[in-house]
């Protein structure tokens, strides 16, 4: 994770409080080349629903980026909570990354079949 893609995550959060913040990471050979904050349309601490800044966001796999979906937890560690194994939809199998604002930690993860699987982050 290169420190000014972080960066544009933490201030995003920050931003964000109290609730969840959320967007979309592009990847490329696993690494996170761009950020694109989004807007959590349930506007919740404890729950997000993204909607890209741009819908033309999704299409970025086109271009030969993965995608990898972001959220924030205001107020809890950067594991997946029970409502986003849930949820997760679309992103199933996709990178998932969370960020803890309250334990400034940034962990990624795979959810798979109501599993949460932790990824290495560099």
């Amino acid at each position: 994770m290169p420190a000014a893609t972080r960066r544009a995550l933490v201030e995003h959060a920050r931003a964000e409080q109290p609730n969840e913040a959320c967007g979309l990471l592009l990847l490329q050979d696993g690494v996170a080349v761009e950020y694109r904050p989004g807007r959590n349309v349930l506007d919740s601490p404890y729950r997000f629903q993204l909607e890209p800044g741009d819908p033309g966001d999704f299409f970025a796999e086109d271009e030969g980026y993965e995608l990898a979906v972001f959220h924030s937890h205001p107020e809890t560690e950067a594991r997946p909570s029970r409502t986003d194994v849930a949820n997760i939809g679309l992103w199933q199998g996709r990178p998932y990354l969370i960020l803890s604002l309250a334990r400034d930690e940034l962990r990624a993860w795979r959810i798979e079949d109501g599993e949460a699987i932790e990824q290495p982050l560099d």
